[in-house]
């Protein structure tokens, strides 16, 4: 009897999965795709129902050889790579490829990876899913047309070697269209009058005005503010009515791919990618001291929040046991996943609860450790019984006027035993009876403006994009990514803001192709990519329909876009011949030019306000500071600025030697303890720190770092932060740590830019 073969998609699941099957079984690994479209072709023929030319990806031979081999010696082959869409594609490719030397071929697949799913998934394999195989397929094939074809308008029109994307290209239109509204925003004066009261007994208390002359209020100005405050002079306030009510709060259900993208982007700021990232090894598999390899969590590319009987089980159990029966809900919990959601595996949850984030806590890294702890609680609250409270509402009158204050006080805390949350948003109030006076101690009168809408962080465009259909669980982190790395937006104090190519860019497609540009159609597609997988739509047809109004769309783009290779003009003048400038977009980011080139060769930096206003960045002449010997050529070594703002050395032999270093700060990197920070900065001039070793580590923080560990957490950095309330001072880098001291005469304290708690 031979063995069977088992071909996975990551070799770190390579070694969970031999862990705990026996001797008749070989895993192998994909690594990944190991076919795809070609580089440097359209790779799809169109006149023949857009018949892809599939190849296998530049240095994968390797690869696809040792699978051959090992499925030539295998009596069965299981395809197990990831339970989605992506996945069956990979499963599909690897079958094509290893056919020849095996046909007993079947597709297995587990949403954890324990002893248990793999042996159940193994006891019931299927074939390929050519629905499934032929919607991953619908969508490279579709995103191939639009950014073949798309891109090189985008290279002719605007800037050689920029790309456009289908669902990418929807995003940047979210993001570009909420800056616009930002720019339209005309803010408007209210007031905000809160009354300070004193009851017989403790604690004091507040109250916002509620009412005028029995009317909601509107308090536009300053004299409309003291008006009222006139109106009350010497009128008592008599608490006019008392509401008391039970409240009960439940609990959010278990995370589903967004959710926990934008969970960890609030509460320990990890980006979308970072994220994914971590999942990823939470969910193949990571060492645990004695216990070897083992997988902490499910699948985590779901939209579905539902979860199996026997881990809904095991968490009732643990309830029970860790905080007592009285925790545990009357009837176990069921959460609706939403109609759109394709529903193909379970929530985001922990493999075995009962292991405990403290118990994997000194046997993990702290990144995974802490979004462990994140899932785990989450999913342990989504089955704990309601917290109660007891809210009280109190209408005060005084005068023509009404003051409501409200209050609430926890009766029993439910859910939020595991997962605690912070601070209510009402006080306790004391005993108030109806007809009662209180006392007035002060008046508060604050103006206030109204805010245009904020911008997106990665969390909120992640809400927006789930919302609107756009993109799948399996896309945001790359969607985000890729208009970072294309440079059509940037992230500024963790919100995203469009850069001038990312404008430009936006406008030429929204307005030469509103329906590829169209939100709504953007889902339409999702959903009918959703019917191919479902076998209720023909993947060709769909891929006709779309081409029969995008190749004529395209074809006037062509005659019809205008040009802005040249630049885009601005009102600002040049300061050294008086002529307007120009934006042009280079190759280190956007920069403005003389229009009057080349008689002037005049070129500055700029950055843009909060009205989108051009400000020119000052670039005094200092004398060049000497850091040392070229080690090329033996000149001297010098600080110099790029174009960005971010320093780094060269050689005074330019341009003979061209040597250059990055700026060290000096300071070891945290995560892979080998490489140094160094400043860097982004391609709209932010500065940060970035670990030497990228993108073997891509360690990254805003401001200086400083060589001591945290004394609170595990960090094993400090940094020198700059804010509006505490100035410069030395604080941790952790979001989850608050650890923070002034700043001392043996501090590094070189750095000091605005930190995003401004």
């Amino acid at each position: 009897m031979g063995k069977d073969l088992i071909i996975v998609e990551s070799p770190a699941k390579v070694k969970t999965i031999k862990k705990f099957l026996g001797r008749n079984y070989m895993v192998h690994a994909s690594v990944g795709h190991v076919r795809d479209l070609p580089t440097k072709d359209l790779g799809v023929d169109e006149a023949k129902d857009f018949a892809p030319k599939y190849q296998v990806i530049q240095g994968k031979q390797k690869v696809v050889t040792a699978l051959r081999e090992a499925a030539a010696g295998a009596d069965n082959v299981y395809l197990a790579p990831d339970p989605d869409r992506e996945g069956e594609a990979i499963a599909w490719h690897v079958a094509e490829l290893i056919r020849k030397e095996n046909q007993n071929i079947s597709r297995i697949q587990f949403n954890e990876i324990t002893a248990r799913a793999v042996r159940e998934a193994l006891q019931n394999p299927r074939p390929l899913n050519e629905n499934l195989f032929d919607a991953q397929q619908a969508r490279r094939v579709l995103d191939r047309l639009v950014g073949y074809k798309l891109s090189p308008l985008l290279w002719k029109k605007v800037k050689r070697g920029i790309s456009a994307g289908r669902v990418q290209s929807v995003a940047l239109r979210l993001i570009v269209d909420r800056e616009a509204e930002r720019h339209a925003f005309v803010p408007e004066e209210y007031w905000v009058l809160r009354a300070h009261l004193q009851a017989a007994v403790p604690p004091p208390f507040k109250a916002e005005l509620h009412k005028v002359d029995g009317k909601k209020p509107v308090v536009g100005n300053a004299d409309a503010a003291a008006a009222i405050e006139t109106a009350i002079a010497g009128a008592p306030f008599i608490v006019d009515k008392v509401e008391e009510k039970k409240r009960l709060r439940q609990p959010q259900p278990p995370f589903i791919t967004s959710t926990l993208q934008q969970m960890a982007s609030q509460r320990l700021g990890y980006s979308a990618k970072r994220t994914m990232s971590i999942a990823q090894r939470l969910y193949e598999g990571v060492e645990l001291g004695e216990q070897g390899t083992v997988a902490l969590i499910t699948y985590m590319r779901t939209d579905s929040v539902r979860i199996a009987d026997e881990a809904q089980q095991a968490a009732l159990a643990l309830i029970a046991d860790m905080y007592g029966k009285e925790y545990v809900p009357p009837k176990p919990r069921v959460f609706k996943t939403k109609s759109a959601a394709q529903d193909a595996h379970e929530a985001v949850r922990p493999v075995d609860v009962n292991l405990t984030p403290e118990m994997v806590q000194n046997l993990l890294p702290r990144e995974q450790h802490s979004l462990y702890k994140l899932i785990w609680q989450r999913f342990m609250a989504s089955q704990m019984a309601a917290a109660e409270f007891h809210d009280t509402t109190v209408t005060i009158a005084a005068a023509s006027t009404q003051w409501r204050a409200k209050g609430e006080r926890m009766l029993f805390p439910g859910f939020l035993a595991v997962s605690p949350q912070k601070g209510t948003e009402n006080e306790e109030l004391p005993k108030l009876e109806e007809g009662q006076t209180v006392q007035l101690t002060t008046l508060d009168k604050e103006q206030k403006f109204t805010q245009p809408p904020p911008r997106y962080s990665e969390a909120s465009l992640v809400r927006e994009m789930e919302e609107r259909g756009i993109g799948r669980p399996s896309t945001y982190a790359s969607i985000i990514s890729t208009l970072l790395d294309r440079d059509y937006a940037t992230l500024e104090e963790k919100h995203f803001v469009p850069t001038d190519l990312g404008r430009v860019v936006c406008e030429k497609l929204s307005r030469h192709f509103t329906t590829l540009m169209d939100v709504g159609f953007t889902a339409q597609m999702e959903d009918a990519l959703d019917k191919v997988a479902e076998g209720e739509q023909n993947w060709v047809d769909l891929l006709k329909d779309f081409t029969r109004d995008f190749d004529p769309t395209l074809a006037k783009a062509a005659d019809e876009m205008e040009a802005v290779k040249q630049g885009l003009a601005t009102d600002v003048l040049c300061p050294e011949c008086g002529k307007p400038m120009i934006i042009k977009f280079g190759k280190a980011g956007t920069f403005l030019a003389c229009s009057g080139y080349p008689d002037c060769k005049s070129t500055t930096n700029f950055s843009r306000d909060e009205d989108g206003n051009i400000r020119i960045t000052e670039r005094p002449q200092e004398e060049p500071e000497k850091v040392g010997t070229c080690p090329d050529c033996g000149k001297d070594l010098i600080v110099k600025k790029a174009r960005t703002g971010s320093r780094f050395i060269a050689c005074t032999g330019y341009p003979d030697c061209k040597h250059t270093e990055p700026f060290s700060t000096g300071v070891a990197c945290p995560r892979c303890a080998t490489g140094m920070l160094v400043e860097k900065s982004s391609k709209r001039g932010k500065i940060f720190y970035s670990c030497n070793q990228y993108p073997k580590c891509d360690y990254a923080i805003w401001d200086w770092p400083v060589a001591e560990p945290c004394p609170q957490c595990e960090s094993g950095i400090l940094t020198v932060k700059t804010t509006k309330a505490r100035g410069k001072h030395i604080a941790c880098p952790e979001k989850s740590c608050r650890y923070t001291r002034s700043l001392g005469d043996d501090d590094n304290a070189e750095g000091g830019e605005a930190s995003s708690e401004e």
